[in-house]
C-alpha cells in the first residue's frame, strides 16, 4: 500500500489521536497548531481527495483557540474531527448529500455530534457522504489511488483520515457504509450495535438498520474515541494468552472473493491459531441467506418514511437510485414490512445463541480491493448481513492486495457488547502485527 504521509504536508496531522491528545495534555502543543497542519494537509491534497463537503477554516482554528484556553474535559480535548454530513451540526450547515439542501441549517446539534462537541473536541468540518447516505457514489476518490472508489456512503470521512487529513472522524452504515469505506481506504473502523452510539437527533434515521460508527488509523484511537463518544469506560484488554474462541465465516459470497482476500483470511486463521486462538470454520445456517431480501423492504419502506418531506417535494431531484427506490417501495405494503421485520427479529435471535460458541467471528470486509472507478457502486454483501443483525463491526487493515490497495477483513462480536469486540479485536489485531511484523503487507 502506498505510503500516503509522503503525498502532501505531514506535520503535526500526522500524529494519531492518541498520540496527539498526550501531547495535547502535556502542554508540548497546542490545538491551534494541530488544525493549522491539518488544514495544511487539506489544502494540498482536498483538489485530489475530494473528501469535504464543508469546511472553514477560521471557525475551525476559533474552535481550536478556545480549546486551548479552556479547560481540558476529556481526553480528546482539542483533537480535530470530521462529522460526516448527515449528521446535523449546530453551527454548520448539514446537506445531507443533497443538492437542494446545500447550505440548510438546522441550527442544533445530532446527539452523536453534541457529545464530542462537550467532549472538547474540534469539529473540523462536514465530510462528504452520499445523497441520504444512499450506495451511489459522488465525488470523493481513494487517496491511494485516485482512480479507484473509497467506498460509501462514509466516503469523505474514510478518506480524510486515511489521507492524514484528521484524525477521527464519524460516520454511519445502513448496508455497509462504514466498514466498505474504511476496507477501501485502509483505515479502522468500527460500526456500533444499533444503539451502541446515540442516535438522538439523526435525521432521517431508519430506526431498525442506520447505526453509527467511528474511523481512526489505529484500533486504539478508536477504542479512545467510543470512550469518549459514549462517556463509558473501555473494556479491559484480552489476556495475552487467553484462548480467544474465532470463527471464520466465508459466507455464500465467498466464491467471489478474490483471491488476495482468501489468502488473508486463510493466513491469519493459521497465525491465530499459532498464536493461542481456538479457530474454526462456521457455516452460516440458511435461514441468514434466506433473509437477505428482507433487508430491501425494511430499508426501503423505513426510508420511504424517513424521507417522506423530500419525497413530496423534491423527488424529481433524486439521484436515480433513490428514485428507485421510492418506486420499489410502492410495490410493497405495510403487511410486507411486518413480515421483514419479523424475519429479522427471529434471525437476530438466532445469531445471538451462535454467537454462545464463540467470541468473535471474522469474516471479508469487501470481496478484495478497491475496484478501479469513481463511481463505481460496490456490494455491501459482507457488512448488510452484520447491519441486519444489529452487531458490533471492526475492520482491520492488514494486508494489501496485487495493486497495492488494501485488503481487509472484519471482526464481528455479539450485538451490544461494543467495547467487548473492540477489545477482542485489539487483540487479534495485535498478534497478527507481531506475527506479520509490519502491516499492511502482500497477504
Amino acid at each position: 500500500m502506498a505510503d500516503l504521509s509522503t503525498a502532501g504536508p505531514m506535520g503535526l496531522n500526522g500524529l494519531s489521536a492518541r498520540e496527539a491528545a498526550t501531547r495535547l495534555e502535556a502542554g508540548d502543543i497546542t490545538s491551534d497548531a494541530l488544525v493549522r497542519d491539518c488544514l495544511a494537509r487539506i489544502e494540498a491534497r482536498e483538489p485530489d481527495v475530494q473528501a469535504w463537503d464543508y469546511l472553514d477554516p477560521d471557525y475551525a482554528l476559533e474552535q481550536a483557540r478556545t480549546l486551548d484556553a479552556s479547560p481540558r474535559r476529556s481526553p480528546l480535548h482539542g483533537v480535530p474531527v470530521g462529522i460526516k454530513d448527515i449528521f446535523d451540526t449546530l453551527d454548520m450547515p448539514t446537506a445531507h448529500g443533497f443538492p437542494p439542501y446545500k447550505g440548510l441549517e438546522s441550527g442544533r446539534d445530532a446527539n452523536c455530534v453534541a457529545a464530542l462537541r462537550a467532549a472538547g473536541m474540534v469539529l473540523l468540518g462536514k465530510t462528504v457522504t452520499t445523497e441520504f447516505a444512499c450506495p451511489l457514489p459522488r465525488q470523493t476518490r481513494n487517496p491511494h489511488d485516485l482512480s479507484r472508489t473509497p467506498g460509501v456512503s462514509s466516503s469523505g470521512s474514510a478518506a480524510s483520515v486515511a489521507d492524514f487529513m484528521v484524525p477521527l472522524a464519524n460516520g454511519s452504515q445502513t448496508g455497509g457504509s462504514v466498514i466498505g469505506p474504511s476496507a477501501n481506504c485502509g483505515v479502522y473502523g468500527y460500526k456500533a450495535s444499533l444503539d451502541g452510539i446515540d442516535r438522538g437527533g439523526f435525521r432521517h434515521c431508519k430506526p431498525s438498520i442506520d447505526t453509527i460508527g467511528l474511523f481512526a488509523r489505529t484500533l486504539d484511537d478508536l477504542i479512545l474515541m467510543r470512550g469518549v463518544q459514549t462517556g463509558q469506560p473501555a473494556a479491559p484488554a484480552v489476556d495475552r494468552d487467553q484462548a480467544v474462541r474465532i470463527a471464520i465465516v466465508r459466507t455464500d459470497a465467498w466464491d467471489d472473493v478474490e483471491p488476495c482476500m482468501q489468502a488473508a483470511i486463510e493466513r491469519s486463521a493459521k497465525l491465530l491459531i499459532e498464536a493461542g486462538a481456538r479457530v474454526s470454520d462456521l457455516a452460516l445456517p440458511q435461514r441468514f441467506s434466506d433473509i437477505v431480501p428482507e433487508f430491501s423492504v425494511q430499508n426501503g419502506w423505513e426510508s420511504a418514511k424517513a424521507l417522506a418531506v423530500e419525497i413530496r417535494d423534491h423527488l424529481e431531484t433524486f439521484n436515480e437510485h433513490n428514485r428507485a427506490r421510492v418506486e420499489f417501495v410502492r410495490d410493497l405494503t405495510e403487511d410486507d414490512y411486518l413480515r421483514a421485520c419479523r424475519a429479522l427479529t427471529e434471525a437476530r435471535a438466532a445469531m445471538d445463541e451462535l454467537f454462545a460458541d464463540y467470541d468473535v467471528l471474522i469474516s471479508p470486509s469487501l470481496p478484495g480491493e478497491a475496484p478501479v472507478g469513481v463511481t463505481k457502486v460496490i456490494s455491501g454483501v459482507f457488512a448488510r448481513l452484520w447491519t441486519q443483525m444489529h452487531t458490533p463491526c471492526v475492520n482491520l487493515p492488514l494486508f494489501s492486495g496485487p495493486n497495492g490497495l488494501p485488503v481487509c477483513f472484519q471482526a464481528i462480536g455479539p450485538k451490544g457488547q461494543d467495547d467487548v469486540t473492540l477489545a477482542l479485536a485489539h487483540w487479534i489485531d495485535a498478534r497478527l502485527q507481531e506475527a506479520l511484523g509490519s502491516v499492511p503487507i502482500g497477504a
